[in-house]
């Protein structure tokens, strides 16, 4: 197993950078489309049922079922990847930004209006700051899942991680196989545990000061 990284330390980097290149475009995407959808949500809770039920079906269907589906209006390659785990990125995101907004009590943005703040001064100087550890917990989801799922975009010719695991598997080569998968799960574990920080840094101040005094 140690010949598999020893021999093949330039490619893995490569394809380790185009396995984070996909994921991150596709986590960037589903973030700015995500986080304003659900905010607009949290205000407006007629269409919120509908909205949400559509983003759970859409992540019900296999993703090798969706990167095919992809290919015949986008050919192969990086773009119909991205896209088809794009859609697998809004749920965590979406739900985790209705409920951030949602958490923020109303005590405190009754104060903030009390203080002459517009809806606006309020959504971006008291409720984000609150809700953002919770959002931030659901982009830091929907990235470990990323992460994972773009080992299939190997099948449409995406390249990334994945290379490794489907050439393995039609070489029949188990050194393949299982040095693919040591590294997605490596980089899976490494940007959970960036992700869990930059997550602890946006709670306020003052939470973390009664976590700790709580604890």
């Amino acid at each position: 197993m140690m010949s598999f990284f020893t021999e093949n330390t330039a490619e893995i980097l490569l394809k380790t950078w185009e396995h984070l290149y996909i994921s991150f475009i596709a986590i960037l995407i589903g973030t700015l489309l995500a986080v304003p959808l659900g905010i607009l949500l949290s205000k407006t809770k007629k269409i919120t049922k509908i909205v949400l039920t559509i983003t759970s079906m859409l992540q019900t269907v296999p993703s090798l079922a969706l990167l095919a589906i992809m290919i015949p209006f986008l050919g192969v390659g990086k773009t119909p990847a991205i896209i088809a785990l794009c859609i697998y990125s809004l749920l965590p995101i979406l739900n985790n930004t209705f409920t951030g907004m949602q958490s923020v009590n109303e005590n405190v943005k009754a104060a903030g209006r009390a203080m002459g703040m517009t809806p606006a001064q309020s959504l971006r100087m008291v409720e984000l700051p609150l809700a953002m550890p919770i959002i931030m917990s659901g982009i830091r989801l929907s990235a470990v899942y990323v992460i994972s799922w773009a080992t299939l975009a190997s099948y449409i010719g995406a390249g990334g991680l994945g290379d490794y695991i489907f050439n393995g598997l039609n070489l029949f080569k188990i050194d393949l196989i299982v040095g693919g998968a040591i590294v997605v799960t490596l980089l899976a574990l490494v940007v959970d545990f960036l992700l869990s920080r930059v997550e602890r840094s946006m709670i306020p101040k003052g939470l973390r000061i009664q976590g700790g005094r709580s604890s």
